[in-house]
């Protein structure tokens, strides 16, 4: 006779400030904000001007904000089931109508903003980053296919701006190379925390598959991967601060490889951080 899985009751809703922090929260705004600025980032390296750069990253912000809110409502009963008290839709924290009124004008404003960046830009950004992180969230994140959309959307990101450019032009290969492999760097990293949680409610990706141990050391691999990419991608000799950037990751990368303990997941999170400064420099 099998025991039953904890669940939560929906519970009533607080304060205005509760339920706006858990309308946050059920966004997933840490990742959230953090592909919105390295998307603003590269925007500004890239040399767009003050208009594109705004619309740009506002639409990449208004997709994410779609993203993290989609997986949140489909995952809210899965989440109930595992007792999750940190995810504010099943804990009860946000109403599950708020966070689809606010997914469905989120849409339509990363529709718009998009489609202003630019046709080619609305493409990119609809058909590859935002269709790739929905693909996850509709059942792909429960496959050994979950890095696919990783890989397809943080390769795609800085194609966005390069499209939105008064001058339109693809970004190099390795430019792309670089956002692809840190994406699934990022997503083997991002998931270490659920592993058991996933698991019990059926969802078994790449780094279930995995296990902890090989993802955090593919992961590492994979970071190293893309700090070569935008360290050496550009033409000419690298900079100083390139040459610095790429002897820090050497040293991320061993502490990743070797250390023990917490050490080496924190190694591999500031490995992805010097990723992402070696990505927004060579943009």
């Amino acid at each position: 006779m099998s025991t039953p899985r904890p669940s939560l009751a929906p519970a009533s809703t607080g304060s205005p400030g509760s339920v706006l922090s858990g309308l946050l929260a059920a966004a997933h705004f840490g990742p959230t904000v953090a592909v919105t600025l390295i998307t603003g980032l590269l925007a500004v390296a890239g040399d767009l001007s003050t208009a594109r750069v705004v619309v740009v990253t506002a639409a990449v912000f208004t997709g994410q904000l779609t993203i993290g809110w989609a997986n949140d409502l489909i995952d809210a009963d899965r989440d109930r089931s595992v007792g999750r008290t940190d995810k504010p839709i099943a804990s009860g924290q946000v109403p599950q109508s708020l966070v689809q009124g606010a997914l469905a004008t989120a849409a339509v404003a990363c529709v718009i903003l998009s489609a202003a960046a630019g046709w080619r830009t609305a493409l990119v950004h609809l058909g590859l980053v935002v269709a790739m992180g929905q693909a996850y969230n509709l059942g792909l994140k429960a496959t050994v296919w979950s890095w696919v959309p990783y890989a397809v959307a943080f390769g795609s990101l800085p194609a966005v701006v390069s499209l939105a450019a008064e001058d339109p032009a693809l970004a190099p290969w390795w430019l792309l190379a670089a956002g692809a492999t840190l994406g699934v760097g990022a997503h083997l990293l991002n998931a270490l925390p659920d592993l058991v949680d996933d698991e019990a409610t059926g969802v078994r990706g790449l780094p279930h598959v995995l296990g902890a141990r090989h993802s955090r050391l593919l992961a590492a691999l994979l970071l190293a991967v893309a700090s070569l990419a935008a360290g050496l991608g550009p033409a000419g000799a690298p900079s100083a601060f390139v040459l610095a950037g790429l002897a820090l990751g050497a040293v991320l990368l061993a502490v990743t490889v070797l250390g023990r303990g917490r050490l080496p997941f924190q190694a591999a999170m500031a490995l992805a951080l010097v990723d992402v400064v070696l990505l927004v420099a060579a943009g």
